[in-house]
């Protein structure tokens, strides 16, 4: 079967591969649709970042090449002995978390925070750029008829927003400010909104994606190149500050704005991954008695996400940009991401 490899930076290879076999407990999904994922992007371009390479992952032995996806719907094909939550048939996505379930984390049921975390599509030898995929029955949800496999493929991202805004205290009536309308961004503007929040303010520098942020629920518009950020939010917000401000562009620049832009004793979220360090002087929150929080992946929350995707109160088909086929992954989908920035959500097809 056809699937994509990531060798290095830069050296994304297609290439055949033997199809996974069926094991107990285990079930095979034909892929559907798998979007490319900001973290795809940074392992592309500089990676490796957390694509395991001189040593083995430690829960799956692991080291490049890797198939890579991890954002994907599908439809199942075989299940193994003792499957019972999924038959052959089911239309599916995939929460593609590992952990050890063994660490203090786990133990807490913080499994992504896991000592030994890992991601299927990144670092194991299996992913949603593939045909064919196998993955524990545990971590296979099923989509119900309202839900495309299309837009299946956005569940997994649409997760990792609503445990952004569910790690932050934003609550009924409050405002906030969403720095970065790339695909998480404009996610976690759904997730606001559906938690309550009243005013919620889009900073991007990309006027497309400004108006991405419209269709799907932000109520304020600001890009950086034209207008003063903090200046705009003071004005919107009678000179308090956003409640909270949430921080999804992986730019320094954005960062030390999102935090000046919360009020005294409000917070920031930082959801981005980041390929390099940043600087920021501490008195930005101690003087102000902000708080600066992160957001991992998530955890235990897939099921909701659905249902609030089914529901109509999460919207991701304008999210999705663009939908191409594996042979175009790389000019089409890595290379467009990686120059224009109009681009939201790019999902591929292993099928032509």
């Amino acid at each position: 079967m056809k699937a994509l490899l990531w060798h290095g930076a830069k050296d994304i290879r297609i290439e055949d591969v033997n199809e996974p076999e069926i094991a107990p407990g285990m079930v095979i999904i034909e892929v559907a649709w798998c979007g490319i994922c900001g973290s795809d992007l940074h392992e592309y371009l500089k990676g490796p970042i957390t694509i395991p390479v001189s040593n083995p992952h430690p829960l799956t032995g692991q080291v490049a090449p890797v198939i890579m996806g991890h954002e994907f719907s599908g439809k199942v094909v075989e299940i193994g002995d003792g499957v019972t939550n999924v038959a052959v048939g089911d239309r599916v996505v995939v929460d593609p978390i590992l952990y050890c379930g063994t660490c203090a984390s786990c133990k807490k049921g913080y499994h992504n925070l896991c000592v030994k975390l890992g991601f299927h599509g990144i670092t194991a030898n299996g992913g949603g750029f593939s045909e064919y995929t196998m993955v524990p029955f545990h971590m296979v949800h099923k989509l119900p008829s309202q839900i495309s496999l299309e837009e299946g493929a956005l569940v997994e991202p649409a997760s990792v927003a609503i445990h952004a805004v569910r790690q932050s205290s934003l609550k009924l009536g409050d405002t906030c400010a969403v720095f970065g309308a790339g695909p998480i961004g404009l996610l976690v503007i759904q997730a606001a909104k559906a938690a309550g929040a009243n005013n919620i303010i889009a900073v991007e520098v990309s006027e497309s994606r400004l108006q991405k942020a419209a269709e799907v629920g932000a109520t304020h518009f600001i890009n950086p190149k034209k207008e003063n950020t903090l200046a705009m939010i003071r004005q919107i917000t009678g000179n308090n500050g956003v409640d909270v401000s949430f921080e999804v562009s992986g730019v320094e620049s954005a960062l030390l704005e999102a935090v000046q832009s919360a009020k005294a004793g409000g917070e920031t979220v930082i959801v981005s991954l980041w390929e390099n360090s940043v600087s920021f002087h501490p008195n930005l929150l101690v003087l102000s008695e902000r708080k600066l929080l992160s957001s991992a992946a998530f955890r235990h929350i897939m099921p909701e996400t659905i249902s609030l995707i089914a529901s109509g109160k999460m919207n991701v088909k304008p999210i999705i940009t663009k939908q191409i086929t594996l042979d175009q992954i790389v000019e089409e989908g890595f290379e467009t991401l990686a120059h224009d920035k109009s681009h939201a959500k790019i999902i591929v097809t292993p099928r032509n």
